[in-house]
């Protein structure tokens, strides 16, 4: 018996039409309209093809959100159509998840993924990459599956797109902050002298997850997660959970993040266990005056670095510019704490964008105060807001503040 015979086996498989196109989040018409323009921008720029590779490009064109796990995937936008390409381990989920068609790659040969780039892109010599995602090891696979190609930066382009959101998207990110503020309310269901952080997020998260799944009930349940932080672990807006255990007099800092069909949005509360001391107060009650004035400034034709100038004065007249950590705000969209982000909308000093109506941002001021000074922890508030045509309108209805969030929880 000879054990060297080489049994060929294909780098592409076809595994669409196992079962029916998955219900989608957004229309037909919206899902063509995000497509047709990627293509407008592809004739002005004289491309033959895109290769998007990024979570949340090819969520936020074709409706797939991927689960990487070291292999590659792409979505291919010709002229006429539009190609998820996956790794065999899917199975047929991402056909049914994409709006368009899917082609699938094995892992028999190694560069199967590179093999279905260029089957997609044929004799186009103009290709559309993401140089902000592509990394060095991809951007060589592209260039020996397609020699003689010119690769253009597109990133910028799908950017700015999404960047202004649709009725649709407008409607769907108001209907996942209020999922948001019902995470917050679980969090004060849970939240006793003696939880631990973890136990209190895990009743925010699962509430948040039933009720995604209640209102889509067509969509993949995945990603949503909380962080409530206490004490030390306030310091930082991105701290993992612990174990530790929530005492009298903490400062708490909730934050709920609901995911459904890859858009992300956020509820941030500064809350303490019982009682404030009048340090805590003071530094509170500025930021919520930061707050209140951030969310006056989001107005049409406002620019982004003047925003965060402006509300720097406030800090800086009660001395705590010092403790402020990072940027006023950012956009809303496809993106979660792994994947996206619309760095042409955040409200830094270096960003000059100007808002208009349709972007969704927050105002999110937020301080610290190292351990070891009177008031010590992370103090944050974070709304959503819609830009309008005439203002915005804060699409957020959980309780910020004194008055409502210093939390009777010794029973």
């Amino acid at each position: 018996m000879n054990l060297h015979v080489k049994h060929e086996r294909p780098s592409l498989v076809d595994y669409r039409h196992n079962g029916e196109k998955a219900e989608m989040a957004f229309s037909d018409a919206e899902m063509g309209r995000r497509q047709d323009a990627i293509r407008f921008a592809m004739a002005e720029k004289g491309l033959d093809a895109v290769v998007f590779t990024s979570f949340h490009n090819i969520c936020y064109l074709a409706g797939f959100l991927y689960c990487q796990f070291g292999r590659n995937y792409a979505l291919v936008i010709t002229r006429d159509s539009a190609t998820t390409v996956s790794a065999a381990i899917d199975g047929g989920q991402p056909w049914r998840r994409t709006f368009g068609d899917n082609i699938t790659y094995t892992d028999w040969q190694q560069d199967n993924f590179f093999k279905g780039i260029r089957q997609l892109v044929g004799k186009g010599r103009n290709v559309g990459i993401e140089f902000d995602h592509v990394s060095l090891a991809v951007r060589d696979g592209f260039a020996a599956a397609l020699p003689g190609c010119k690769f253009f930066d597109v990133s910028g382009a799908a950017m700015a797109q999404r960047m202004i959101k649709s009725s649709e998207e407008i409607a769907h990110i108001t209907k996942m902050t209020a999922i948001a503020d019902l995470g917050g309310e679980a969090c004060l269901e849970a939240l006793r002298i003696g939880a631990r952080e973890v136990e209190v997020a895990r009743h925010a998260t699962n509430s948040m997850v039933a009720e995604i799944a209640r209102q889509w009930p067509h969509s993949e349940l995945m990603d949503t997660w909380t962080w409530f932080q206490s004490g030390i672990n306030t310091d930082g807006a991105h701290n993992p959970l612990t174990s530790r255990k929530i005492e009298a007099g903490d400062i708490l800092s909730l934050n709920c993040f609901p995911m459904a069909c890859g858009y992300y949005v956020a509820l941030e509360r500064t809350l303490f266990a019982e009682f404030a001391s009048d340090a805590h107060l003071k530094y509170w009650e500025v930021n919520c005056k930061v707050h209140e004035a951030g969310l006056k400034l989001l107005l049409p034709g406002a620019r982004c670095c003047e925003i965060a100038q402006e509300l720097n004065e406030i800090y800086r007249s009660h001395n705590l510019l010092q403790y402020r950590t990072f940027g006023y705000g950012h956009s809303f969209g496809v993106l979660s704490h792994y994947y996206g982000r619309e760095a042409g909308l955040e409200l830094r000093e270096d960003v000059d964008t100007v808002l208009q109506p349709g972007m969704v941002v927050s105002m999110e001021p937020m301080i610290m105060i190292p351990e070891g000074l009177p008031g010590s922890g992370g103090y944050r508030e974070h709304d959503i807001v819609v830009i309008t045509e005439d203002g915005n309108r804060n699409i957020t209805g959980f309780p910020y503040g004194p008055d409502h969030n210093i939390i009777s929880c010794a029973g």
